[in-house]
């Protein structure tokens, strides 16, 4: 579905119980595969409500030594001055607005499409709901940060978004996408949209885990 791998295999989707009326696309992390998160999906499969879990392509990643492995974009550093995959970034949230257009062509609305992920799937949701045209239910972001944040206005965005719900969940004892980088995202989007609609959740004692935080995010989605 995303980057230029004509190999990457077909989104995986939940489908609604009865009639579709509302979506979830889910974008899993660095180095994995939608397979659990589908499972978790499945598990509180709704009457309305489709999930589509897509897959990334497989790359080098310059982070772990080169290693090809699923990977939404390239990362080269895990620091808050490391250098960014702008390319990469921005091309894989066009894949993912492309995604979420397709379903508008299926007859769901786009403010009845809510755009979620894990860590760097994560770190993509964000990135593309405050750059799409298309106005999204809201965003879910598990363990993640903000790509290309100087990129971004250093005021409120006027996109379609401004007003749109976040709900960002984050272990405290994360260490590969430490809380800072949590906290630093949140007062970031205070500056893109409206804080009012911005949820924060802190979990002690979890590290780069979806356990708690997933299930918070498959509540708020259910």
């Amino acid at each position: 579905m995303c980057g230029n791998n004509m190999s990457v295999p077909l989104p995986t989707v939940v489908p609604a119980a009865r009639k579709a009326t509302a979506v979830v696309v889910f974008l899993h992390g660095l180095g994995d595969t939608v397979h659990g998160w589908a499972d978790a999906f499945a598990g509180i499969r709704s009457s309305h409500i489709k999930y589509i879990c897509p897959h990334a392509p497989v790359m080098p990643v310059t982070l772990n030594m080169n290693l090809a492995m699923p990977s939404w974009f390239n990362i080269i550093g895990l620091s808050p001055d490391s250098q960014e995959d702008e390319r990469g970034i921005k091309q894989a949230a066009e894949n993912v607005k492309a995604l979420i257009d397709q379903e508008v062509k299926n007859g769901i609305p786009s403010n009845r499409i809510i755009l979620g992920g894990f860590s760097q799937g994560g770190a993509l949701s964000l990135y593309t709901a405050l750059t799409t045209q298309q106005k999204l239910a809201g965003v879910i972001g598990l363990s993640c940060w903000l790509p290309l944040g100087s990129s971004l206005p250093q005021g409120p965005i006027s996109g379609a978004n401004k007003d749109i719900s976040i709900l960002q969940c984050h272990g405290d004892c994360d260490p590969l996408v430490p809380l800072m980088f949590g906290s630093l995202t949140v007062e970031r989007l205070k500056m893109l949209v409206n804080p009012a609609n911005l949820t924060f959740k802190t979990y002690g004692g979890m590290m780069h885990s979806s356990c708690q935080a997933g299930n918070d995010g498959c509540e708020a989605v259910h």
